[in-house]
């Protein structure tokens, strides 16, 4: 999850102790938050980046510590689109303007989000969209070269590639808008090419808004079928989780709720995908698994409340050998 706490996109010790306590937790991967491929795709001036070298190190030196603990590291890469250029969420959530740090921002279409979000972005041309799909190469190279070890395109929750993918924003009419086909290629394109300097060997991963919740939006027909093409583009997983698009989608709530897009897609498009939201108590989770319903468990708000969850799931389910606490905690465990 976000931490909005980068300077000019830099990792800093909050990062390190945040990410490294759930590589001691017992977290078998550990993926980063949603990192901007440029300054333009932050969605506040706090958050993390890879646009630049100096981004590298920083993250190279969590990775390590990461890995010393056994946990793979990941990366979720990102570019907010017309969500950019907002305050972190306890100065309010809105758009800044450039007077007080914000910025010009750009999506599919010159349509603001709404509410607190009610800038107007500049519709992008194919040369912006062609030099947004660099920054997502440039941005797996430098994951590569921080060794990271997975690889997530943020293609959710309202940020730019869900702009292409959701016809509530995106009305071009060039080949980038309109069918399906066409509101498609952005995502496309964009694992295309990055999966042209990703290796092989490494997971490469999309996250997807399976639903607007909203008629008429994007749904979970297309994201099947997306995800179907996704699979033909040697992605390895689906992270399925939803909304976020618009600022009035009614959601109901409740735990493991977007648990069947995952199930769906698992089936329907033969691909792996992972399990999100409300998903908080180990029987849960291990239910998830065991019925096929996912193949992995992705947590976010719990890891924040419980670094340890691992640790203590494994105790839940009878398995207190199967997460090992490092050597300086033996003595408490």
């Amino acid at each position: 999850m976000c931490q909005y706490s980068s300077e000019d996109g830099v990792a800093n010790d909050w990062h390190l102790v945040h990410l490294g306590s759930r590589a001691v937790g017992g977290a078998a991967l550990v993926i980063a938050e949603a990192t901007a491929v440029s300054p333009e795709g932050r969605i506040s001036p706090g958050d993390a980046g890879i646009w630049a070298e100096k981004h590298i190190e920083p993250i190279a030196r969590i990775n390590r510590f990461m890995k010393q603990h056994g946990a793979v590291p990941g990366i979720q890469l990102a570019h907010a689109g017309r969500k950019a250029s907002a305050s972190r969420p306890w100065e309010g959530d809105h758009h800044l303007a450039e007077s007080a740090g914000g910025w010009p921002t750009i999506a599919p279409s010159a349509m603001a989000f709404g509410k607190r979000l009610d800038k107007i972005p500049r519709a992008m041309t194919e040369a912006d969209i062609a030099r947004v799909q660099n920054d997502f190469v440039a941005a797996t190279q430098r994951a590569l070269a921080a060794n990271m070890e997975w690889l997530e395109l943020h293609f959710a929750h309202g940020y730019l590639a869900h702009e292409f993918l959701s016809p509530l924003s995106n009305q071009r009419t060039d080949r980038y808008g309109g069918s399906f086909e066409n509101r498609i290629r952005f995502a496309i394109e964009t694992t295309q090419a990055v999966r042209k300097v990703w290796p092989e060997k490494l997971p490469l991963t999309v996250r997807l808004s399976c639903s607007d919740w909203v008629p008429g939006g994007w749904d979970l027909e297309q994201s099947v079928e997306l995800s179907r093409r996704l699979k033909a583009e040697s992605v390895d997983l689906v992270d399925c989780s939803s909304g976020g698009v618009v600022p009035d989608a009614k959601i109901e709530l409740s735990p493991g709720y977007q648990v069947p897009f995952a199930e769906r897609i698992r089936h329907e498009a033969g691909i792996a995908t992972a399990a999100v939201g409300m998903i908080t108590e180990p029987h849960q989770a291990d239910e998830i698994i065991r019925r096929g319903k996912a193949d992995l468990i992705y947590m976010a708000r719990e890891f924040l409340r419980d670094a340890y969850w691992p640790s203590h799931a494994a105790k839940a389910l009878g398995h207190s050998d199967a997460v090992k606490p490092p050597i300086q905690y033996l003595r408490a465990w």
